[in-house]
Order: C-alpha cells, then structure tokens, then sequence
C-alpha cells in the first residue's frame, strides 16, 4: 500500500512541478518589495515625513492665507451701511481674507526643521531597513524552495539505493550466501525511506506555496536553481564591517535620526516658555451682489503674547518631550554597544556556514566512497548488513547536511547585507 501510495504521488507530484511557475531570486526580490505590508507602510512614513519637511520650510516664508465668502439671506430686509449712505436689501454677501504670519515663536519653527529633518531621515533609513528585512524573509523562502528540493532529491537517492539493495540481499538469501534477516533489514530501511521521500514531498509543497505568498502569487511557486559554485569570502573586513555599519547601517542610522529627532522637539516644548509675536492681515468686504465690493476694510495686526500658565499642560509637554529624548538617547547609545556584536555575529555566521560548506563537500566525498566499499565488501561477503545500512544512512545524511549548509551560507550572507544595509554582491538585486 505505501509503495503504491508512493508511486501514485510520485506522478502527481511530477505533473505539478511540471506546470508551477518559476521565477529568479531578483524576480522574488522585487514582487515581495511591492507586496510585504511592512515595506508598504515604510514607504508611506517616508513621503509623510517628506511633506512634513516641506512645511517645516513653508512656514519660514509663507504666512498662512484663509479665504472665506459667506451670504446671508433676512426677512425682512436689512441694512448695509458703506460709508455715509446705506442700502436695503434682503441678501447679503461679505467676503474675508486673513493672512497671518509668525514672527516669533521661540525657536520652533527652528526645532521643526530640525526636527522633520531628522525624522525624514529616519523614515529613509527605516525604509532600508524594512527592504531588507523584506528581502531576508524572501530569500529565506526562496531557499527553503531550493533546499526541499535538493533534500527531496536526496530522499529518492536514499529510497533507489535501499530498493537496489534489497535486490542483492534477496539474492544473497536464495543462494544462501545471507541469512533472511539481511532482507528484513533492508526492507525496514525501503520503508523508512519511502516515509522520507513522502515527508519531504511534503515540505516541498508546503514551501512552494510560502514562496508564492511572499510574492503575491495564487498558487506555488517553483525558484530558478542558482550557482552551486563555493561562496567567495567576504569583500570587506570586520572592522571595516563594523564601522560602514556604525555609520550607514539602516537600523543605526534610523536609531541616532530618532534622537536627533525627540531632541529638537523636546527644543520645540521649550519654546512655549518665551513670548510668541505674529503679524495679521484681515481684509473684509460686503455687498448685495456674490463678488463683494461694496465696502471694504482691511487691517494689520500685530499681536505679542507671552504664555503664562495653562493649567499646567505646558510643562506636561514638556515633561513628556523630555521623557522621549531620554528615551530615545538610550536606544542609541544601546545601538552604538551592539553595533559590533551583531555586525560580529553577522560576519562570523557567513564564514563558519562556508567552512561548513567546505567540510561538508569533504563529508558526502567520505561517505560516498564508504559506501561504495561497504556495498563491494557485501556483495562479496566481507562485511554485515548492519555495516551496509550504517554507510547507506551516513551518504544520505551527509547529502543532507551539504544542502543545508550550502543555503545556510546564502542566508547568513543576507543576514550580514540586512545589518550593514547593502549587497556585498550583486547577484541579486532589489528595486
């Protein structure tokens, strides 16, 4: 039942690879930058923060302008009064132009700039680093795509190899050479293979359609094979690892614009303890008809206040401003601590996952040519089935470790580009 079960699967399955799509990692890259939720609302705070900038720089020259026309309708019939005369009438329409200007506000306007400077800033590097984070799960997807697949190829080599072997042991039975508990083994071996081949057709399924999530597909989707060439060693040294990462990595960048941020408007509270002076202009017209011009008046205001108490809601601002500066300065000062142990941990990672690599290629040679020996000395009679099936477990399980320790040293590499905050190669892109 199970091999038929196997069987069955093994043509649907191949059917279905047959007609999933495929695409390249630059591709998944890109649909997943469009599509994650969190790099979506990355953008938003950025053209936000743009318009705030673009305010903080209008007010500085531009005075603020309202314009309003209201009409009026009496029963009975009112006065208008221009100048010495006066005039009935039933509909009235009065027209209003205000313009006013800030003078002085205490250094806000000031901290404003300063302020959505920063934050504009912050919200670009915080873009970056949602990039990558975006682009890290992507990936971890994509090759959790390509390692199912290798580590299902690995299945089905475990499950020819055993079949194979259960050929020879039963023929060794007949003739007498092994005792039928050979064939037991080996059937035992068939069975726990045929379970992983199904477990990890399973996993390949299941992480296709991940895949096709991420990137807004309806279905699965299959990832283009990529080089299988060694990884290279790193461009860059760790120091100068740490230092490009101190001072252009995406999340430590977004960290000190938030500080430089919550100063300036913890600057901007300050400044509603010193008088404030504007400048108004008030034109005002009326007449019976809808374009007033009838009488007009027009006047300058200028106006000096000095804040005296509200009740204590100043120094609440204040005190709350004060609170996200602090605040703020010490998840910098905490993100200038641990700039070199992520960026260390980071780096480290990618150069123990390729020498891991490299051990592992040794390790599958090794197991391969035991293997080879262990079947040539069973056919002859030289060894047990016990040493067969401990060399045949060992190949498949150092093919097994080579897969995951070859994706392992691409996604330790992404993790180490998601902290300084660029490609270290260029084999894969983002928009």
């Amino acid at each position: 039942m199970l091999a038929l079960l196997l069987a069955l699967q093994g043509v649907v399955s191949t059917q279905a690879t047959d007609s999933v799509p495929r695409v390249t990692l630059a591709e998944a890259l890109q649909r997943a930058a469009r599509l994650d939720p969190n790099y979506v609302a990355a953008l938003g705070q950025v053209d936000n923060a743009v318009w705030a900038r673009r305010n903080a720089f209008a007010v500085f020259i531009l005075p603020s302008v309202t314009v309003g026309v209201s009409a009026q309708r009496s029963n009975p019939p009112g006065f208008i009064f221009a100048g010495d005369t006066f005039f009935v009438t039933r509909t009235s329409w009065t027209g209003q132009l205000t313009a006013r200007y800030d003078l002085f506000t205490g250094g806000q306007k000031l901290a404003e700039l300063t302020r959505s400077g920063a934050a504009l800033e912050g919200a670009r590097a915080d873009e970056l680093r949602q990039r990558f984070a975006t682009a890290l799960l992507t990936e971890s997807d994509y090759y959790a795509v390509l390692a199912d697949a290798e580590l299902d190829r690995v299945a089905r080599d475990r499950l020819r190899r055993a079949r194979e072997q259960l050929s020879v042991a039963r023929a060794r039975v007949v003739s007498g050479a092994a005792v039928s508990t050979d064939s037991l083994n080996l059937r035992l071996e068939m069975t726990r293979a045929q379970v992983g081949q199904l477990e990890q057709e399973s996993a390949l399924r299941v992480s296709r359609l991940q895949l096709g999530r991420r990137i807004g597909a309806a279905g699965p989707v299959d990832a283009m094979p990529l080089d299988t060439a060694a990884a290279p060693e790193l461009p860059i040294s760790l120091p100068d690892a740490i230092s490009q990462a101190a001072r252009q990595g995406p999340e430590f960048r977004a960290t000190a614009a938030n500080e430089r941020a919550a100063s300036a408007a913890y600057r901007a509270e300050l400044g509603n303890y010193l008088p404030h002076a504007s400048l108004t202009f008030n034109a005002f017209s009326i007449d019976t008809t809808f374009y007033p011009n009838l009488s007009k008046q027009s006047s300058f205001t200028l106006a000096v206040s000095l804040p005296i108490w509200n009740n204590g809601q100043r120094e609440l601002a204040l005190s709350r401003a004060r609170v996200n500066r602090d605040v703020a300065r010490a998840r910098r000062r905490d993100m200038d601590r641990a700039v070199q142990h992520d960026v260390t941990a980071g780096y480290d990672a990618y150069v123990t996952a390729r020498a891991s690599y490299a051990l592992a290629k040794e390790g599958v040679t090794v197991a391969r040519e035991s293997f080879r020996v262990q079947q040539n000395r069973y056919s002859a009679g030289a060894t047990t089935i016990l040493d067969l099936l401990d060399s045949q477990v060992n190949l498949s399980q150092a093919e097994a470790a080579l897969v995951q320790a070859h994706y392992s040293t691409r996604l330790a590499l992404a993790g180490l580009e998601s902290i300084l905050g660029k490609r270290l190669f260029t084999d894969k892109e983002t928009p």
